[in-house]
This record gives structure tokens, C-alpha cells and sequence, in this order.
């Protein structure tokens, strides 16, 4: 099986593969042990896979590593939700009608809170989720202003836009 692709004016494009980062590698085998610890009389645990090429992958590898580590964190969702108010009805002719509007109600967090909550060693750790695999790489102004009253008040505040760089500063940081 060949990993190009013929376009359509006849050229021949080759699609590159993903290697996993050696920080990757690490995280899914302290996940195997994990699982083997957990569940000893299980004879054959499955593998964990992990990523970092999407922001949802990364953020998941963060959170998990710090866990797996003895720490704790949580993935925090400061966003709002929408507020549906519309009814649908039906008339006798068998016309469909649709009668009120939609609401956008916000979240009550802090505005330009960081994706990631933790705490490791006893000291707060703030992580903002920039993955560099889909160019999601600027701060908001909220996220600027949140990052700098983080620093201000001594606590930890770290942007990540890859596993691997996450991996050396948590192996590296004096926590």
C-alpha cells in the first residue's frame, strides 16, 4: 500500500506519515503500567494511543500525564450555552411553523480562563492549550489579561503547543 495520492493534474503527491515524539511514547507507557497496576489480573491491557495533533488530542495528553504523574487536573469549559426558546408546530394543511428565537446565554468563569486547571506538588498550575499541529496559536485578550494576573498573584501559567515541549518543562520545572 503506497501513502501517495494522484491529483487531478496527474501529479503525484506523497502524504507524510506521523512519527510519535519520544515524550508521546513515554505518556502511553506510563499508561500501560498504569492499566497494569489497576487491573492485575487482566492479562492482556490494551495500549493506550495518544496524540498531540489536534487541540482536544493535546489537551487530553496533558491532562492524563499530569494524573498519571500524581498530580490533578481538569479540562475547564468556560464557555456558555445556547438557549433554544423556539416551538414548532404543525397546521391542519400540514404547514410547518416555527415561532420564538434562540438566546445566547455566557458562561459564568472568569473571561480568558486557561483550558487546563492542576495542581502538582501542592502549587496551581494554569495551562493554556495552544496546539501548533492546527495553527491555533494566539491568546485572546481575556487570555493575555487572565496570564498576567495569574503571574502577578505568583502562581503558574504555561502555554502549550506541543506535548513534547509540556513533557520537558513538567520533567524540568521545580515544582
Amino acid at each position: 500500500m503506497s501513502n501517495s495520492k494522484t491529483q487531478a493534474n496527474g501529479t503525484i503527491k506523497s502524504k507524510s506519515r506521523h512519527v510519535k515524539s519520544e515524550a508521546i511514547k513515554a505518556l502511553e507507557q506510563l499508561a500501560f503500567e498504569n492499566l497494569k497496576v489497576k487491573f492485575p489480573s487482566f492479562p492482556f491491557p490494551p495500549k493506550p494511543k495518544y496524540n498531540d495533533t489536534s487541540t482536544n488530542q493535546l489537551t487530553k495528553s496533558v491532562i492524563d500525564y499530569i494524573r498519571l504523574s500524581g498530580g490533578q487536573a481538569e479540562r475547564v469549559n468556560s464557555t456558555g450555552f445556547m438557549k433554544d426558546s423556539r416551538k414548532t408546530s404543525t397546521d391542519i394543511l400540514g404547514r410547518t411553523r416555527t415561532i420564538g428565537s434562540t438566546k445566547w446565554i455566557p458562561g459564568n468563569g472568569q473571561t480568558g480562563t486557561s483550558d487546563v486547571h492542576g495542581v502538582v506538588n501542592g502549587k496551581s498550575i494554569k495551562i493554556e492549550i495552544k496546539c501548533a499541529a492546527t495553527g491555533d496559536d494566539l491568546q485572546s485578550e481575556g487570555q493575555i489579561a487572565y496570564q498576567k494576573e495569574i503571574e502577578a498573584a505568583k502562581g503558574v501559567y504555561l502555554i502549550v503547543r506541543t506535548f513534547s515541549d509540556f513533557y520537558e518543562w513538567f520533567n524540568n520545572a521545580s515544582l
